[in-house]
């Protein structure tokens, strides 16, 4: 359990906080950021290669981590973290 003990002039206190709400917002933070990964991969791919990739799996080369659980639609990224783009 992850705690913050504070000590003032009137005595101690403890707030206990709750990991799984942290954990799950350093998810969803971080599912953003994966997404933003893709969306610049996606980018980078059509300078490099003067075309569209067709798969997450074209992006390999450029992208350090799994993103199996993204694809890619209408040129973008789609998947947790991403924005729907309609």
């Amino acid at each position: 359990m992850a705690a913050t003990i504070t000590v003032s002039a009137t005595g101690a206190g403890y707030v206990a906080l709750k990991p799984e709400e942290l954990t799950a917002k350093a998810q969803v933070v971080a599912d953003q950021a994966t997404c933003r990964t893709v969306d610049t991969a996606i980018l980078g791919y059509l300078v490099l290669n003067d075309v569209e990739p067709t798969s997450v799996d074209d992006l390999k080369g450029l992208v350090s981590g799994d993103i199996s659980r993204y694809s890619i639609v209408n040129g973008v990224a789609a998947g947790p973290g991403c924005a729907t783009r309609g």
